[in-house]
């Protein structure tokens, strides 16, 4: 049996900008992402934490300390929001065993801390 896991977090990120024309997703810190683990086009789940929306969407490698909500995600957070980031993995109960997520902290100014 398969179960759903967290895979990875990116926990505090600022949100840099809000485009509501583009097409969609999370434009995300592209060193982020390699840290966290995370792949480009890869599915996310995003809880803001300034407004209590979560949401779904997929994530494009951005510049560093960006984090941009794309399209309708625009309309989830406006600038200066916190938000965390959940990437989740499908496990068996052996790949389960040995698995711990990474979990990818950032400080007020989008950095990696921890």
């Amino acid at each position: 049996m398969l179960r759903c896991f967290l895979k990875a977090k990116i926990h505090m990120a600022m949100v840099t900008e809000s485009n509501l024309m583009y097409e969609g997703s999370i434009t995300v810190d592209s060193g982020v992402m390699k840290k966290a683990g995370m792949l480009p086009y890869e599915q996310v789940q995003i809880s803001n934490l300034s407004n209590g929306e979560r949401f779904e969407t997929y994530i494009i490698p951005g510049k560093k300390g960006e984090f941009c909500l794309n399209g309708p995600t625009a309309r989830k957070g406006l600038v200066g929001d916190r938000i965390i980031i959940f990437s989740y993995a499908w496990l068996t109960e052996e790949e389960r065993k040995d698995f711990n997520p990474v979990i990818v902290k950032l400080d007020g100014k989008n950095r990696v801390v921890k």
